[in-house]
């Protein structure tokens, strides 16, 4: 048996020998309330824990003790509403002293494509006067190798305990917007500790609420999986939008050639869109490349094949527009993935935000998911059709897929993300 198949059996038996009840009063301490912290805080709470909030936006600290949600994720808002009603969960602008406390903060890029982790090293800094012997910490945010081993020196830097005392652990979120709440609970776990007992510790807290199996590792080994995974996401999608270019250039549909290959058994080319959005798969593969940038040339070339599909999209589009005087362009679509509400690193917004720099018509923005975003003027999906000489499909929503076909009769249209095609 292997080594992992091992410790996967090994965190399956502390899982039935752990039930939910053991959860119960447990008092968990949650720093950064976006899109990963809220759901988990959320969850906890639903299992009995007392979980404190962490969140340094005072209106989202408003939002969520008023028994609201400050994103949009199907079931979150009537979860959130329960675990304040019950007093299991508040939110709050500091940390206090917990038996587990999680970091779910941003871990953004800094020019250069380098890691910024100042709101780790900030997390971390700020429950270190609150972390006490015994207690477990563990690291969600996606992080570049040794960024756990890095917050358990910060933590023994700053309170002198240090392993076995504390337990200091990776456990890197896999879940997908749209269905956050499911996946906390049913997705497979990775479990990597700075050590084994942090290993076990964070497996047999995972295991009082997660359905799916726990796989155990070690910290470092933790944070490349996750990395790994979404830089595969990413080369994939590269080869699609590579494709989009090509077709383009050869002058053929891209959404047939790739019907065509695909009914390869043994080809399954993805769908290209206007470039790679989202916090992970646009982030995450830089990691690996900061830290060996001489082993990780097929994951650079891939950012830079999905980084520059914004630019040729908008070339595109103004080319379109050369044949007005000077057109309406409706653009459709803001988030990074279709029927959600997140914008984080959305190639659709690089898109508008460049044609409107070039000045080549009057844009219109839709985006139904979102009331507002700044910078921008959003109009409904109505008016922009009626308006519109240029019609740019960026995103996949579902209301973009039901316009009438007679809408979009007199329209000239672009469609990089395959609405009209998947609407057939």
């Amino acid at each position: 048996m292997s080594e992992v198949m091992h410790m996967e059996r090994e965190a399956s038996s502390s899982k039935r020998g752990r039930g939910v009840g053991s959860l119960q009063g447990l008092e968990v301490c949650v720093v950064g309330l976006g899109y990963i912290g809220l759901p988990t805080a959320a969850v906890l709470a639903s299992r009995g824990c007392q979980v404190h909030g962490v969140e340094v936006n005072p209106k989202v600290v408003e939002t969520i003790n008023a028994g609201k949600t400050h994103i949009v994720e199907p079931d979150l808002d009537m979860l959130v509403q329960a675990a304040v009603g019950t007093g299991r969960l508040k939110a709050f602008a500091e940390p206090k002293e917990a038996s587990v406390f999680l970091i779910c903060v941003p871990t953004p890029l800094r020019d250069g494509y380098k890691p910024d982790l100042g709101y780790v090293d900030a997390a971390t800094a700020a429950i270190c006067p609150h972390v006490r012997k015994g207690s477990l910490v563990i690291l969600e945010s996606t992080s570049p190798p040794g960024t756990t081993e890095r917050i358990a020196a910060m933590i023994a830097e700053k309170t002198g305990l240090r392993a076995p005392d504390i337990f200091v652990a990776h456990a890197p979120e896999r879940v997908l917007p749209g269905k956050i709440l499911d996946e906390v609970i049913n997705n497979d776990r990775i479990v990597g500790g700075i050590d084994e007992a942090s290993t076990q510790a964070c497996a047999q807290f995972y295991a009082s609420f997660v359905s799916g199996k726990l796989l155990l590792t070690d910290s470092r080994t933790a944070e490349t999986a996750k990395l790994v995974e979404n830089s595969y996401r990413d080369v994939n999608i590269a080869f699609a939008n590579e494709l989009s270019l090509i077709a383009d250039e050869l002058g053929i549909d891209v959404w047939e050639l790739i019907s065509l290959a695909n009914r390869h058994p043994r080809v399954n080319i993805l769908q290209p869109g206007p470039g790679v959005g989202g916090h992970c798969i646009a982030v995450d593969p830089w990691f690996i490349y900061d830290a060996v940038p001489e082993q990780a040339r097929l994951i650079r070339t891939a950012r830079e094949v999905n980084n520059g599909k914004p630019h040729w999209v908008v070339d595109r589009i103004c080319r379109r527009a050369e044949r007005f005087k000077r057109p309406v362009i409706a653009c459709l679509g803001l988030a990074y993935k279709p029927d959600i509400d997140d914008l984080r690193e959305s190639p659709s917004i690089e898109v508008v935000e460049e044609l409107i720099k070039r000045d080549v018509g009057e844009v219109r923005v839709v985006e139904p998911n979102i009331d507002e975003h700044e910078g921008l003027n959003l109009v409904d999906l109505e008016s922009a059709l009626a308006e519109a000489d240029v019609v740019v499909f960026l995103v996949s929503h579902r209301e973009f897929k039901q316009i009438p076909p007679k809408l979009l009769a007199e329209k000239s249209i672009i469609d990089v993300c395959g609405v009209l095609v998947t609407n057939k």
